[in-house]
């Protein structure tokens, strides 16, 4: 439970240090069980994360259900509570407001495969969400259609969302998503950058399952 909820702390506190995320944006998840009960640890409201303590981790269950009295959830709980409902695969979360990913998503563009590494999402592009308000249903039913598929999203004139089989893998993935935005943002100032094809975008992807499992 705590080793778990350290984790937590020590990815949240790497939004700041990475530069992912600034002060209390972003949030930070990962599958849990208390007393028997299927659910998720996640980053509190409103605190900053250089400051989180143990106690401040607030435990959600799938059903959507937290006792006030220990903290309260990330506003943002929802679209976490719907990821690890929807996809069974999913242990780990991490959300950013990371300054490329947020720029592209700002104009609600899929990322094609103008670089191989797109395919560490899952597929051929990364998609992005539709724009819906932070915390509401209506942004999780956004998220989960541009996940279909995938591992990550933009999130439109939001920022992006990953999710793997831990932390330390979910982080890194939210780092290349990153990278990724800005490698396509400075490919954009050149001009329109010439696409890899169907064809090889699947041999890439079978390519990265293979790698993944060795």
């Amino acid at each position: 439970m705590s080793q778990l909820k350290a984790e937590v702390i020590k990815y949240s506190k790497k939004l700041n240090t990475t530069n992912l995320s600034t002060l209390r944006s972003g949030n930070i998840s990962t599958r849990a069980k208390e007393k028997g009960v299927d659910g998720f640890y996640i980053t509190p409201s409103g605190m900053k994360y250089s400051t989180l303590k143990i106690k401040d981790i607030v435990f959600v269950s799938l059903k959507g259900r937290f006792d006030k009295k220990k903290g309260i959830p990330s506003s943002e709980w929802r679209f976490h509570q719907d990821i690890y409902v929807n996809k069974k695969n999913a242990k780990a979360i991490v959300h950013a407001h990371s300054t490329c990913a947020t720029a592209v998503s700002s104009h609600k563009k899929n990322i094609p495969a103008f670089h191989y590494m797109v395919g560490v999402a899952g597929g051929e592009d990364i998609k992005c969400s539709k724009y819906a308000t932070f915390g509401t249903r209506k942004l999780s039913k956004n998220i989960l259609s541009a996940l279909k598929n995938r591992f990550a999203c933009l999130i439109g004139n939001h920022g992006q969302i990953a999710f793997g089989e831990n932390l330390e893998k979910t982080f890194e993935l939210a780092q290349e998503i990153e990278n990724i935005c800005h490698q396509y943002i400075n490919a954009l100032r050149i001009g329109i950058p010439k696409l890899l094809s169907k064809k090889e975008m699947k041999i890439v992807l079978g390519k990265m399952k293979n790698y993944k499992k060795g």
